[in-house]
Parts: C-alpha cells; sequence; structure tokens
C-alpha cells in the first residue's frame, strides 16, 4: 500500500491518504465480498473513495467485479478502486471497457469517477514528453497573447477550461500534467483547480524558445479546388503572415481546419479533389482548433495566431517569409 501510495502521489501531484476500512464500514458488506479482497478507505484529491486489494493472483471475473464494486458502490455510496500487484495488457483493456476503475502500481491508474487514465510504460521509468501536447501549447499560447489572461482564463476550473478549449476533461487533465512536467505552472485550489504561470510572458517565451517545447501545428497540408463552404476557417500561412506583416500575399489562399472537423467533414462533396500541390486553396489540418486563439485577434479578421503561425513557418529557407516573421513576433511578443 506505500508503494501504490508513493506512485499516486508521484504521477498525479495529489495527497492520496490510505487507511484500512473501518470495522463498521465493513459490518455493512456481505461477507462475501469481504473474503476476495483487503479493503481500505482512501481520499484522493479531497475525494473519498474504497480501495479493493485484489488477492486472487491468478483468474478473476471482471463481469463479477463489476457487479460487485456497482453493489458495494451502492451501500456505502463512495466509488471502488480494485488494486493489482500485476496485470496483463488485455485484461487492463477489459476493466477499461466495463469502467472498472484500478491501479497497477508503476504501470497504470485509471479512475473514471475522478478523470484520471494515467500510464506508465517501463516499469521503473515514466514516460516523460519532450514537448508541449497541443491542448496544453494552446493554453500557453493564450496566456503569452493574451493581455487579459488572469482575469479571463487563470479564473478557470479546470473543467472551465476544457469546455473552453473543446477538449475532454481527461484532455485538459493531460495538458495540465504536461505543464506541470517543465514546471511552468502551479496549480492552486482545493476542491476546483486552477492553473498559475510561474514566468511571466516574456520569461516564458524565451523559456519555451530555450527548451525547444513548441509543436508545430499543423499536422499535414491539403492542397484543393473547391473550399468547403459548411465550415468557418481562419486564413493561415502567409494568407495570414501578409495581414501581419508587410509581406505580400501569395496567389494561392491558405486556411486552417482543426483536424476534428477535418475528419467530421473529410468525405465532403464540397473538397472535390484533393489536388496534390496544385490545388486553387491549400487546407492545412491542424491538431488543436485554431480558433480558440486566433479569436482575441478578430481586428486582423479571421486569422490563425501570431505564435501558432510563427511556428508553423519558422523552417520556410525563404529570406521574405523569415523578415516578415521576425517582424510580425517583434509585435506580439
Amino acid at each position: 500500500m506505500k508503494e501504490i501510495i508513493t506512485y499516486i502521489q508521484s504521477v498525479v501531484g495529489f495527497d492520496f491518504v490510505v487507511k484500512p476500512l473501518s470495522h463498521s464500514l465493513k459490518e455493512k458488506l456481505p461477507l462475501y465480498l469481504l473474503e476476495g479482497y483487503e479493503w481500505y478507505k482512501a481520499v484522493l484529491d479531497n475525494r473519498t473513495c474504497i480501495l479493493a486489494q485484489n488477492k486472487e493472483t491468478s483468474s478473476f471475473s471482471i463481469a463479477q467485479m463489476g457487479k460487485h464494486f456497482n453493489q458495494i458502490k451502492s451501500i456505502l455510496g463512495l466509488p471502488v478502486i480494485v488494486v493489482f500487484n500485476n496485470l496483463e495488457a488485455y485484461n487492463r483493456k477489459r476493466l477499461i471497457t466495463k469502467k472498472i476503475a484500478f491501479i497497477v502500481p508503476n504501470k497504470q491508474l485509471y479512475i473514471p469517477d475522478f478523470l484520471i487514465d494515467l500510464r506508465e510504460y517501463g516499469l521503473n521509468t515514466p514516460f516523460k514528453q519532450t514537448t508541449l501536447n497541443p491542448i496544453a501549447q494552446q493554453i500557453t499560447l493564450l496566456y503569452i497573447l493574451n493581455e487579459d489572461f488572469n482575469k479571463k482564463y487563470e479564473s478557470k476550473s479546470l473543467q472551465e477550461l476544457a469546455k473552453i478549449l473543446d477538449t475532454t476533461p481527461m484532455g485538459i487533465t493531460r495538458a495540465v500534467s504536461n505543464l506541470k512536467q517543465f514546471e511552468l505552472i502551479d496549480i492552486v485550489g482545493g476542491k476546483e483547480k486552477y492553473i498559475r504561470f510561474k514566468l511571466d510572458k516574456q520569461e516564458l517565451w524565451n523559456d519555451l524558445l530555450k527548451k525547444d517545447l513548441l509543436i508545430n501545428p499543423v499536422l499535414k497540408r491539403i492542397y484543393v479546388n473547391l473550399k468547403p463552404k459548411q465550415v468557418t476557417m481562419p486564413f493561415c500561412n502567409i494568407s495570414a503572415l501578409s495581414e501581419y506583416s508587410n509581406i505580400n500575399p501569395d496567389h494561392k489562399e491558405y486556411y486552417a481546419l482543426w483536424k476534428n472537423t477535418y475528419y467530421e467533414i473529410k468525405d465532403s462533396i464540397e473538397f472535390d479533389i484533393e489536388s496534390g500541390d496544385e490545388g486553387e486553396y491549400c487546407l492545412e489540418v491542424w491538431k488543436y482548433k485554431p480558433e480558440t486563439i486566433s479569436q482575441d485577434f478578430t481586428n486582423y479578421g479571421p486569422m490563425v495566431d501570431p505564435i501558432s503561425l510563427y511556428i508553423s513557418m519558422k523552417d520556410i529557407q525563404d529570406e521574405r517569409i523569415q523578415m516578415a516573421l521576425e517582424q510580425m513576433i517583434s509585435q506580439f511578443i
């Protein structure tokens, strides 16, 4: 149990307090439910749950386990998390399919009631990302570019941020863990969690460049002769750069399209034909929703934000473009 406590506190960053289940609570449970597990009461980040440490070392029925835990939840009014010393990958998948919360120390914890699904690859070495993930980058760019970030975003709980960024609670949890990994933020608050960036905007920008943490938002580029009419797309690439700087626009128009939207409409006849690089329009499929950040730059029209634009074009070997990028980034940073 000490190993479990250490593991959860190290990967989640929350206090985790575990005590044996009291005799008074055990008396409420049927005898057959008490025999297969060691029972504990635990508190994770001010939320109480029941831990059931599995005694079976070989076979067990996941369907039966689900029925048992639902029964315990109805009796005690608390979610149940089962603890395994070891668990085969196929059984982990089955538990997730059944939405049964579980912990395998140093490998994985899955707690849907608490919106946590963290995996550790390898027994001793946690998986470490080398760059920001897309949602973490969105949050970071909002902080750098939005003058009212403290008022507009830092006052939002993590659940509210998930809605703003059009992501899931799991997506925001992973983004916050990602930002914590690089020591860019503090997490404050009690039951409701909030983020606070540690550095001011200029220091943060320098730190991001120094550590090479920013990712290119462009997943791929598609050239078409007809642009889709059913979605709103901001300008990107040279079409946006010509508005942010003195560079002249290209004859081709460039638009940014969030990957989720792209996959929803990719079979639409509006795409006509993916025409190599000869199409009249270029659609850049982005890893995060470009409008989320660019909505704060309405004075420039429907365009992607200047930092995402900079990252997406900074490796283009064209002196005119490099000068325009420097002109633009010096204006906003």
